[in-house]
């Protein structure tokens, strides 16, 4: 099969996706009439143009904007439900989503308010769809320790449905270093751990989040290649890298996807998979970031499957799913 047939059949795990970053424009509209929130939109063509930004903090405070009008354990729910929707249709079968606690929590939504909802539409999809799914509540480094620490409190009783915690927001100047006793109290109660390292901040941070964080995945990290003692680290522990193509080219983290480093990084050995971190914002769930190397970095059907591969081998579902997906990746020709 040719190279955009083979995208469409293989089966792919999403590691790095924030489901707030998949509000689309209409649903965000939808969801403000129906909570009667004022957002300074007059039409779902105003929030298009909206979501035009420059770099990630001007991303940042339009994304924060939306969440607000997310409110009731419906809201939450719709907006999963409509990711889980893409899913199908890109035939990602195994998803572990990202969302932020204290971007609703502060603003007085219950946690589980938030929870319920996202729970509900993930054993919606499982039953729907097939597609399994995992929860990852993430930090947010831009706030306090302190704060991190009241929300890791606030997730212990609902600790059978979280199955790691990570680290989000803007990365400049909020260093892993920052969250390094959060993180050891979150392993202690079990949690596998995560964090956002090398995408606008330095290299540095992502021996950061291995040494200090102690990490089982590193988000980003395409600034590790900077720094061969790190690379040859990631490649020797594989440590897999989600890589978010659309979002580099988008937050100008690369110029052009011609030059994005994640096809170098797989050949070097490196355990990069792909992903579409905000899609609704970024331009593209995960079959548009596959089709946009695959033209771009002119990824051969081999590397495709490879970069498929990884995705699950990445990821915190059981051995034996890990071999049944890997499998059916290998059997397409």
């Amino acid at each position: 099969m040719n190279r955009l047939e083979l995208i469409r059949a293989l089966p792919k795990a999403e590691l790095h996706v924030h489901i707030e970053g998949t509000f689309e424009p209409e649903l965000m509209f939808e969801i403000a009439q129906r909570n009667q929130i004022d957002i300074p939109y007059k039409s779902v063509e105003e929030v298009k143009q909206a979501y035009n930004f420059h770099n990630l903090q001007s991303f940042l405070d339009i994304y924060y904007a939306g969440a607000n009008v997310l409110v009731l354990e419906q809201d939450f729910y719709d907006l999963a439900w409509a990711y889980f929707e893409k899913c199908h249709a890109d035939h990602v079968t195994h998803t572990e989503m990202f969302f932020d606690p204290q971007t609703h929590t502060d603003r007085g939504v219950a946690f589980a308010t938030v929870l319920n909802g996202l729970q509900r539409a993930c054993d919606d999809a499982k039953a729907k769809f097939g597609i399994s799914s995992h929860l990852i509540m993430c930090f947010l480094r831009h706030l306090s320790e302190e704060a991190a620490f009241n929300t890791l409190e606030q997730a212990l009783p609902f600790k059978d449905q979280i199955i790691a915690v990570g680290l989000d927001s803007s990365e400049v100047g909020h260093p892993p270093a920052k969250f390094e006793r959060v993180f050891a109290k979150a392993r202690e109660v079990g949690f596998l751990v995560v964090a956002h390292a090398g995408e606008e901040g330095p290299a540095e941070y992502v021996w950061q989040a291995l040494d200090l964080l102690k990490v089982n995945r590193i988000d980003h990290g395409v600034r590790s290649e900077e720094d061969p003692e790190l690379m040859q680290r990631l490649i020797r522990e594989k440590m897999p890298l989600t890589v978010c193509p659309l979002s580099n080219l988008k937050l100008c983290v690369v110029d052009d996807m011609a030059q994005h480093n994640i096809r170098r990084l797989l050949q070097k050995g490196v355990h990069v998979t792909v992903n579409s971190d905000d899609p609704s914002y970024f331009g593209g769930y995960m079959n548009d970031n596959f089709i946009a190397i695959a033209e771009a970095l002119d990824l051969s059907n081999d590397e495709l499957k490879h970069l498929a591969k990884n995705s699950f081998e990445a990821s915190f579902i059981s051995e034996a799913e890990k071999q049944k997906w890997t499998q059916q990746i290998d059997a397409l020709v």
